[in-house]
């Protein structure tokens, strides 16, 4: 795929990124935390652009959607928008690399990114804390254990829309084995 090919896709994984957190927090404002939105289109980047560009998308994705929409919160309480945006940058290169260069199933590579990226998540708490004296964080393990108890809901739908997102892409030819889109 080519590299304008990969920067338009990239802008929409972003843009959905950005628009689908909105619709779950119309709902309740607490549905974001629940149902994990943002890293749906976050997860299929790597899975579609692979590595580098999934890193990309993660990174900007939950700044980008702060700087608009105020979600996550960029400053305080809590930094969430720069936890997010390692942890998120985390699952976009690793589903990235497991399925696309180390041809690991989509469960798998699923599994793989987002205990990665719960682990970056808990680096950036710690980093934040202790390197940044940002208060109002807590623990890093709670706070990394939390964000997988009350995003339990979440991680169930990742686990079956995105591959069943996957195998359509596959089936209708627009992505070929290997994960890469047609050129």
């Amino acid at each position: 795929m080519n590299k304008a090919k990969k920067l338009t896709l990239s802008g929409i994984f972003i843009a959905i990124g950005v628009l689908f957190p909105m619709v779950f927090h119309f709902t309740a404002p607490e549905a974001g935390k629940i149902f994990l939105p943002m890293h749906i289109p976050i997860l299929l980047a790597g899975f579609v652009l692979g590595p580098a560009y999934g890193l990309g998308v993660g990174l900007i994705t939950p700044l980008l959607s702060s700087i608009l929409t105020g979600m996550p919160p960029l400053l305080t309480p809590v930094p969430m928008a720069i936890i997010m945006s390692f942890e998120l940058g985390t699952y976009g290169m690793i589903s990235g690399l497991l399925y696309n260069r180390f041809k690991m199933n989509m469960i798998g590579s699923l599994l793989g990114s987002m205990l990665a990226g719960r682990i970056v998540a808990g680096l950036a708490v710690v980093m934040l804390l202790y390197a940044f004296g940002v208060k109002n964080l807590g623990n890093p393990l709670v706070f990394v254990w939390g964000g997988i108890v009350s995003g339990l809901p979440g991680i169930i739908i990742q686990l079956v829309v995105i591959p069943a997102f996957l195998t359509l892409l596959k089936k209708s030819r627009v992505m070929q084995e290997g994960n890469r889109l047609d050129a």
